[in-house]
This record gives C-alpha cells, structure tokens and sequence, in this order.
C-alpha cells in the first residue's frame, strides 16, 4: 500500500481518504498477485503489465473503472446493488456500502479475461 501513500494523502475528506484506502487495501490483501500502480494520477492494479482495474475519487463517490468489457458484464448487478454507472466506470457512493462480492466479481472478470491479453487495454 505504499505506493497509495502520497494520492490517498491527497484526499481531503478523512471519510472518503478512509473508504479509499480500506478499498485499497481490500484489492492488495484479496489478491497479493496483483500490482499496486499509480498512473495518470490515479490508483490501479495490473497484472502481467495489463490493467485490472482502477479508482479514482469524487466528490459524491468513489469511481470504479473495470474498462467497458466490465461494465458490460456486470451492468444488471451493478444496477441492483444500487449503483449508478457510465460505459467505463461504476460510481460507489461514499454514503452506501461497498459490495465486495460485486467487486470481487468484476476483477476475477478481468483475471480471467485478460490472462492472455499482452496489451495493457483490451483492443
């Protein structure tokens, strides 16, 4: 998790700061495999150097970002849980709770999906 040290130091709000990081560290502790990475400013988790899945922070929410092909799959469940969503990412509102089994769902996706993609999006 250090390498989240200097952007989850950036978060304002200690709420939201502690929502961040417990997501982040939710991600690192579930799958030790991954790569913890900031790019573009924002945090991420790649595997074999392709992209996982990625966060950024809102005012009203967290933004989830599994890129389109885990939107796609998942936009049934992500309507139920109450979540609201856009073609690339899934907004959690700081005042709802986090549905890890969804987001679980969402990165074992993308696993499973890209474990023979050798580029860092899909094409």
């Amino acid at each position: 998790m250090e390498v989240f040290a200097e952007f989850l130091a950036r978060i304002d709000n200690p709420q939201h700061r502690e929502r961040t990081e417990e997501i982040l560290g939710w991600v690192a502790k579930k799958y030790p495999h991954l790569m913890p990475e900031i790019k573009w400013n924002q945090p991420m988790f790649t595997d074999h150097g392709t992209y996982i899945i990625g966060f950024s922070v809102a005012k009203q929410h967290l933004a989830v970002a599994p890129e389109e092909a885990g939107i796609n799959r998942f936009s049934d469940e992500i309507v139920q849980a109450g979540y609201g969503h856009t073609k690339g990412l899934v907004r959690l509102p700081w005042s709802s709770p986090v549905d890890f089994a969804l987001l679980e769902r969402m990165i074992e996706f993308n696993i499973l999906d890209k474990a023979d993609c050798s580029t860092f999006w899909r094409k």
